[in-house]
């Protein structure tokens, strides 16, 4: 009788472990993220769904400090086609998560921490130890991309589509100093600000997902492999040249301090500010095939910051980090002169750091 309760236990344990299979909406859109099937929770744990593939970026977009489970998915026999510096081009009926999470501590409080180990199609996210907050998708459709935010609830078992935003109020605890601070669910129009950088066509498109970001290595069940190599041998990308444009990892001392830098402004900046994004009356193009020291703000005056300079001339001022204007909008938290202006109500302080040293060892003046 025993045997017979284990079999059965084993069974009904295997069938719990199986993966949901997405399913891709067309048209409405689910009021729960469950029914889209990419994500869902089982066991105290959030998981992938059927043919959902984790991946990371070399340098990611700094939200306050959120860890973030990014996935792709799309619908049998869908291909997406290789690009060399724009977004792969993915096939409609594609859904992309960004999943935000904090390890947790008593309360409100969240840690400051290190990405812990990367969740695979086997091993899932721990609830009992990270708080969800919300998972956003873009969604490729007949008309082009769409964006939608999902709100998790207390116990971390659904998430609810808002179209309004949220504001979560939260306290981060950095080696126990404690920094309250309001963890912002953009709206359905916040989206645009940064996700349609092109300011003339204002077409929503994703940002991470491009070749020099994934040409990296992500562990999987299977092993860590190369992320482009992985979508293709999953046949979710066509193919990709042996030589690919590579993103610099912004903490790694293996890439030199100024590759870290672009890096960084690439992902965090170069959607607003470049040559035809919603920044481009500002002169600052952070795009990383601008070489131009102008255009990189060296020595070029403010142009649209208004009262955001911080009494500052220049928006670097080579030699001198406490000079330039554009450390000065990455430290501050003043809404009025804080960049990015959305994402983020906490300071960054390693990218404000990895910046201010670039300054510092940049050689000339400004006259």
């Amino acid at each position: 009788m025993r045997l017979w309760i284990l079999l059965i236990g084993l069974l009904l344990a295997s069938c719990g472990a199986k993966a949901v299979a997405p399913t891709f909406h067309a048209v409405e859109n689910p009021a729960e993220l469950s029914e889209w099937g990419v994500l869902s929770v089982k066991s105290g744990e959030l998981r992938l769904g059927k043919g959902v593939v984790p991946y990371t970026l070399n340098t990611p977009l700094f939200t306050d400090y959120a860890h973030k489970l990014r996935t792709v998915w799309m619908p049998d026999g869908m291909t997406a086609q290789y690009r060399e510096e724009d977004v792969l081009n993915f096939p409609m009926g594609t859904v992309i998560s960004k999943t935000f999470y904090y390890p947790e501590g008593e309360g409100d409080v969240v840690l400051k921490t290190k990405d812990s180990q990367p969740v695979t199609a086997k091993t899932g996210l721990d609830l009992s130890k990270n708080r969800l907050v919300e998972t956003r998708l873009l969604v490729r459709r007949d008309a082009g991309w769409e964006p939608l935010s999902y709100i998790w609830n207390k116990e971390e078992t659904e998430a609810k589509l808002t179209r309004i935003g949220a504001i979560v109020k939260l306290t981060l605890s950095d080696d126990g100093d404690m920094t309250p601070f309001n963890y912002a669910v953009p709206n359905i129009n916040q989206c645009a600000g940064c996700h349609a950088p092109n300011n003339t066509s204002r077409k929503i498109s994703p940002i991470g997902p491009k070749a020099r970001h994934l040409n990296g290595t992500y562990t999987y069940a299977e092993g860590a492999m190369n992320q482009l190599d992985k979508l293709i041998q999953l046949g979710y990308l066509d193919e990709a040249p042996n030589k690919r444009p590579r993103s610099a990892v912004w903490t790694s001392f293996e890439d030199p301090l100024e590759d870290r830098l672009r890096a960084y402004l690439d992902i965090n900046c170069a959607h607003c500010h470049n040559p035809v994004g919603p920044a481009d009356t500002s002169g600052l193009h952070l795009n990383p095939d601008n070489k131009s020291a102008p255009h990189l703000g060296i020595c070029k005056n403010a142009v649209a910051a208004g009262s955001g300079t911080g009494g500052r001339k220049y928006d670097i001022h080579p030699g001198k980090p406490g000079d330039s204007i554009m450390l000065y909008r990455m430290e501050t938290r003043d809404p009025g002169a804080m960049m990015p202006e959305l994402g983020r109500s906490l300071t960054h302080y390693e990218g404000a750091k990895l910046l201010e040293n670039w300054i510092a060892g940049l050689e000339g003046s400004c006259g």
